[in-house]
């Protein structure tokens, strides 16, 4: 079993320039259309410290001029920020980089794991998986443009069959990756089944550089578990962070020795849902009312009466009946 406060407490990254250093083992995963800085910001509050991650950015979306200000809001926030980038054009991931790094961010890191079938039939994503030699030449091309780390996120491999996680991953440490994320699930998994941990201890055991588990890490005592069977270096949250902005920051305390803050209860996930859906309505307008929701429905659980709250939340024409339900509710609680 693992003594948290025995463990490493930080994570040195190389770099090619200014070594950097986290001082969380805990990172928040880039989760497409969740992850803006509107979320991230209620991270922050229990993880300071914690690398968190833009929503994926299309590199070559962003060289015509689309999703910018996914990179350019970086100097808005406190703490490490990094940049996800997608694509299958080397040239274009190597731009895009440069302009993520004059911007401020932490570190690049290279989608090589998003199973979604119009990313991964361009090539980008997990698509990278089956062109070994494309993705070290994106790796490479990549290291060379800029003087922060760049790290990859990646899975197991395309299905069950062919996949061999450690050469396919020393291949990446060895085209000049300087962190590996591991999901531990085959594309042709997508999100199904069990993660594999003991891959991602193979992977650990094989390669030089820090390892990230990804993969079933929901709570504070699965990451205690991940870490013991698989050796990592961290772990990074993905969906289990979905409605649980603190979840981050109850993980990093366990792996610290740290008591772990308790799960926020009814009226204060009311008064959440009720900040965030202010905030996304004043960044977005109207449309933040239709962002919101799918946080209204993660964040509004665990009490009586939340199902019907729900029910009525995802029913509400404009923001103002829908922080009138929420108004309700924290009334009716207090």
């Amino acid at each position: 079993m693992i003594t948290p406060a025995l463990s490493p407490s930080t994570l040195q990254l190389a770099g090619h320039g200014t070594p950097r250093e986290l001082q969380c083992r805990v990172l928040q995963s880039p989760l497409a259309g969740v992850s803006d800085r509107i979320f991230r910001g209620l991270v922050r509050r229990w993880a300071p410290d914690a690398l968190l991650f833009t929503e994926m950015v299309n590199a070559t979306s962003l060289e015509l001029g689309h999703g910018v200000q996914k990179v350019e809001e970086l100097s808005l926030e406190q703490g490490p920020i990094g940049v996800q980038l997608f694509d299958h054009r080397p040239s274009a991931m190597a731009d895009a980089a440069r302009r993520a790094e004059a911007a401020g961010a932490f570190l690049i890191d290279i989608n090589m794991g998003c199973p979604v079938k119009k990313i991964a039939k361009k090539g980008g994503g997990s698509g990278l998986i089956r062109d070994p030699e494309l993705a070290s030449r994106i790796v490479e091309t990549v290291a060379a443009a800029v003087s922060i780390p760049v790290t990859v996120k990646t899975r197991l491999g395309w299905c069950g069959s062919d996949a061999d996680p450690v050469s396919w991953c020393q291949q990446l440490e060895g085209a000049g990756a300087q962190l590996l994320t591991l999901h531990a699930r085959t594309r042709e998994q997508g999100f199904k089944g069990a993660a594999d941990w003991s891959a991602i201890a193979a992977v650990k055991r094989a390669l030089k550089i820090p390892v990230i588990a990804n993969g079933d890490v929901n709570s504070a005592a699965d990451a205690l578990r991940c870490l013991e069977a698989t050796g990592a270096d961290g772990v990074m949250v993905g969906r289990g962070s979905m409605g649980s902005p603190w979840l981050v920051g109850q993980i990093d305390a366990a792996l610290s020795g740290r008591p772990i803050p308790p799960s926020p209860g009814a009226l204060e996930r009311l008064a959440l849902a009720r900040e965030q859906l202010l905030a996304l309505v004043e960044a977005k307008g109207d449309h933040g009312l239709l962002i919101a929701r799918k946080h209204m429905g993660w964040t509004c659980t665990g009490f009586s009466g939340a199902p019907q709250l729900r029910h009525a939340l995802m029913r509400a024409p404009t923001p103002v009946e829908a922080l009138t339900l929420l108004d309700r509710a924290m009334e009716s609680i207090s």
